[in-house]
């Protein structure tokens, strides 16, 4: 039987500040291979920080950037896969040339890497997206793909990765608490809440657990796994974000959108789950992949006339145009 012992985790970084988040990173890989931990996924931009990245210049998110493998924070993630036989998932702004990217890197404990840079970026206009998906063998037996945040959002996507022969989706989020224009998606989190989380955790906690927050998650989360026959590890920051509240609600789920582990804590957390390849037999997403009619498709594939820069729709329609 194939198994996997999987972690998502949920922190609040450090704006900028890529010693302390790398030290964190360490901290939590400790923990969790005391737990026999083989597959840990931390949220997207935790090495470099993330909503600050829009009021970055370009000379400064260069300060920022390192080249992805030989740059020292993926230096950083794969020893510490080497060291504790875990594949470690971190994002970071990688520099590239003259290039820049919001980049997933995943490390593994045979010294192997894997980057996706995200194919849907919208954070800076300095900022490149990627065109590719990323799909790979693990030394754990297992075959992933890493969708971040937004690129999640859009069904064609995961798809595409379960296409790919991607068993597990790796999901890291930067998200919950934002503005938005649509009065069913999020909205923001008085920082208050957060500050006085230690007095009041309940009335945050709340919030987390709400429709800007793990409502918001539930109503579409489910049916990137399910849809698709994939585990999902939802990764996500907590707290605060610049002038943002991230909600965590990391979590685990099964082929199924069943939820495996989760958390609404106001606080950094993991939470662990045991994955069973065998769930995945006869899940109905890989059933309904079975039956796919490609011959049928083009449609998908067909430029509407209708598409977007994601940058363009992100702002325009959450009330951030001018950020």
């Amino acid at each position: 039987m194939k198994t996997l012992r999987a972690a998502a985790v949920q922190f609040q970084h450090a704006p900028g500040d890529k010693p302390s988040n790398l030290n964190t990173i360490a901290a939590m890989v400790e923990q969790a291979a005391e737990r026999r931990v083989e597959l840990i996924v931390f949220p997207e931009c935790c090495i470099s920080g993330y909503w600050h990245l829009r009021k970055l210049s370009r000379e400064e998110l260069v300060e920022l950037a390192e080249p992805v493998p030989e740059g020292p924070s993926t230096v950083a993630l794969l020893e510490l896969a080497r060291t504790h036989g875990m594949t470690i998932g971190a994002g970071l702004v990688e520099r590239d040339g003259g290039t820049l990217y919001n980049t997933y890197v995943v490390a593994m404990p045979d010294g192997r890497h894997r980057r996706h840079r995200k194919i849907h970026c919208f954070i800076s206009e300095h900022l490149a997206s990627g065109s590719e998906y990323t799909v790979f063998d693990t030394p754990h037996g297992w075959r992933m793909g890493v969708l971040t945040c937004y690129d999640n959002n859009l069904v064609e996507n995961a798809r595409a990765t379960a296409l790919a022969g991607a068993e597990i989706l790796l999901a890291p989020h930067q998200t919950g608490g934002c503005r938005s224009g649509s009065p069913a998606a999020m909205g923001p989190i008085d920082p208050a809440l957060w500050h006085h989380r230690h007095d009041d955790p309940a009335a945050i906690e709340q919030e987390f657990r709400g429709p800007k927050g793990r409502g918001w998650l539930m109503r579409w989360l489910p049916s990137r796994a399910h849809d698709n026959g994939m585990f999902l590890i939802f990764s996500n920051g907590v707290g605060l974000d610049d002038d943002e509240v991230r909600t965590g609600n990391a979590m685990i789920l099964d082929p199924y959108g069943r939820i495996l582990a989760e958390t609404s804590q106001p606080a950094d957390a993991v939470v662990i789950a045991d994955l069973d390849a065998s769930l995945r037999d006869r899940a109905t997403g890989v059933r309904w992949i079975q039956a796919r009619r490609p011959e049928l498709y083009g449609p998908l594939v067909t430029p509407t006339g209708k598409e977007r820069d994601t940058r363009t729709v992100r702002f325009e329609y959450d009330g951030e145009a001018d950020e």
